[in-house]
């Protein structure tokens, strides 16, 4: 799968579930969940244990799905997701080196950014996106029309507090996606193995972030 394709997945779903869990086993079965609902789409957070595992053999056993690496806050960690087989990396902050290897690597690059500063330097790196973090604290889809203000030309992913009651509002705002944790890969769900679960709320955020798309789209 090509960088092209990658982040064309990416803004065409429109969603990047995170998958921050306690175990191996339930990262795979979140993941798996999630792609069977419509999303070929998943981040495997480095909080995972055994994290590069994880994307190992999703990207080995699941050639469909967009695979890629979640925290990843160091120039070794970066690497070791690459050979893993993470088709993109993203951070919660701005490490410029991190950026800059995964844009050298030509794999889709997402860093994290906070302020109007970051947001412009993360892009200046040639980044794919920028994940704007943690959203919800600082005024949640209100922040990112702010940004986009000024800097229209930079595709925002909103994460951090995002859920069902906002994440219309936040592409309505101007988002270009966003990154779901709990609000999608439930706790409850989780721990009872509940797929349907999980694969109900991956429609309900397609049918909302669909449904606000609409409403951007010019009159005919």
């Amino acid at each position: 799968m090509t960088r092209d394709e990658v982040r064309a997945g990416i803004s065409g779903f429109g969603i990047i579930p995170a998958v921050r869990l306690s175990s191996n086993e339930e990262a795979q079965f979140a993941a798996e969940a999630v792609s069977s609902a419509g999303i070929p789409i998943v981040e495997v957070t480095m909080t995972v244990p055994n994290a590069l595992d994880v994307i190992s053999e999703l990207a080995r056993h699941r050639p469909g799905m967009i695979v890629g690496a979640g925290t990843v806050l160091d120039l070794d960690t970066a690497r070791h997701c690459l050979d893993a087989g993470a088709k993109f990396l993203t951070s919660p902050g701005l490490d410029l080196q991190v950026a800059e290897f995964g844009v050298k690597h030509n794999v889709v690059t997402i860093p994290g950014a906070l302020t109007p500063s970051e947001v412009l330097a993360a892009w200046k790196t040639g980044a794919d996106f920028v994940k704007v973090f943690p959203c919800a604290p600082m005024g949640g889809p209100g922040y990112i029309h702010t940004l986009k203000s000024p800097l229209p030309q930079i595709p925002l992913i909103a994460a951090g507090g995002v859920n069902q009651q906002t994440a219309g509002d936040f592409i309505l705002a101007g988002a270009s996606a966003l990154g779901i944790g709990a609000a999608l890969i439930h706790a409850q769900a989780i721990e009872h193995r509940d797929r349907d679960r999980i694969r109900e709320l991956a429609r309900r955020f397609l049918h909302i972030i669909g449904e606000a798309r609409k409403l951007l789209q010019p009159a005919a």
